[in-house]
């Protein structure tokens, strides 16, 4: 199958050879460790952090900004992103992960915390988030694991009336690139908005992680909302670059 995204045409056939069972057991193998999460590349969790706090800080800026009242945090993994971003800056965080050894482990890692809520155990192609409950959902370097088709329905169960949702995914140059170890593809830039839209999901704000290291792939946040409840006067800052400090 090929989709017209931008005068480019992209094959999303390999994202519909993902497996489940491959992924699921690959992860399985990984220690529940930040170096596992990151993949061996632990030392840049700061980095990523820092980023994904100054995007967040700029959408509590708009004119009209997500609540600070509810998050979910989406392929939570061990609490990385949940311990270091989201309680910080939310009330209450719930989790969302599909390995159990991961889910029990993020209780000790983040320790005893009255702002998280609950331990969902379950894949996002199975996970149907509460109506109405969100006011960010939290989707980071996740998605790759989703064929195109669950990745589109994954989204259309997120959307929340008046909350927003925020990818943040590696990009690969023009292909979709696939990882036989764990199961995982990179999808392009126009294949991302491609699924964005079939989701009914308008991306009004992206923005480039800097200050990563070289021969990594390229990585974006992405802030999406219902295509009916944009925020006018909203810009989409395609080349806008975070530059995080280390």
């Amino acid at each position: 199958m090929e989709v017209e995204a931008n005068n480019t045409t992209i094959s999303k056939d390999q994202a519909d050879d993902i497996s489940y069972d491959l992924a699921a057991k690959y992860w399985s193998s990984i220690p529940a460790t930040v170096d596992g999460m990151l993949g061996g590349l632990g030392y840049i969790s700061n980095t990523d952090i820092q980023g994904s706090l100054k995007f967040l800080r700029e959408l509590f800026k708009m004119r009209d900004p997500p609540g600070r009242r509810q998050a979910l945090d989406c392929g939570a993994g061990i609490g990385r992103v949940s311990k270091n971003l989201l309680i910080q800056n939310f009330e209450k965080v719930d989790l969302v992960e599909q390995n159990p050894v991961f889910l029990e482990h993020a209780k000790n890692y983040i320790g005893p915390c009255h702002k998280v809520g609950e331990f969902y155990n379950f894949g996002l192609q199975d996970f149907i988030p509460e109506t109405a409950k969100y006011d960010v959902i939290w989707s980071q370097w996740v998605l790759g694991h989703l064929t195109d088709e669950h990745f589109i329905q994954f989204f259309k169960r997120c959307m929340q009336p008046s909350g927003v949702i925020v990818v943040k995914e590696n990009l690969s140059s023009e292909d979709v690139e696939i990882d036989p170890v764990d199961s995982s593809v990179t999808r392009p830039h126009a294949l991302l908005h491609h699924l964005f839209q079939q989701a009914g999901l308008n991306c009004f704000k992206e923005v480039k992680q800097s200050s990563l290291p070289s021969g990594l792939y390229e990585v974006r946040m992405f802030a999406l909302r219902p295509s009916s409840g944009t925020s006018p006067g909203e810009p989409r800052l395609k080349d806008e670059t975070i530059t995080s400090t280390s």
